[in-house]
């Protein structure tokens, strides 16, 4: 079992380099770093499914996080508001 701490810093790198991604996406730029988004993916995925059977709820946000950045962001800033009371 990953520490909260630990698994919250993991999410938010993933919801990095997936918002990278999705900005290359939309800049055309996608085709020049196939190959190493592609690995990317493949490793995200591989920690993922590590995880599944230890932190399910982990395991899904990094998939989130990676497949749809912009949500994964909205929810944990939605998740950190309800937390400070606003």
């Amino acid at each position: 079992m990953i520490e909260r701490e630990l698994a919250e810093l993991l999410v938010d790198l993933v919801e990095k380099v997936g918002l990278l991604r999705r900005d290359l996406q939309h800049r055309k730029d996608l085709e020049k770093y196939e190959g190493r988004v592609a690995r990317i993916e493949q490793k995200v995925s591989a920690l993922a499914e590590r995880l599944s059977s230890d932190d399910a709820e982990l395991a899904k946000a990094l998939r989130t996080a990676w497949q749809l950045p912009a949500r994964s962001l909205a929810f944990r800033n939605a998740e950190h508001q309800k937390k400070d009371g606003g």
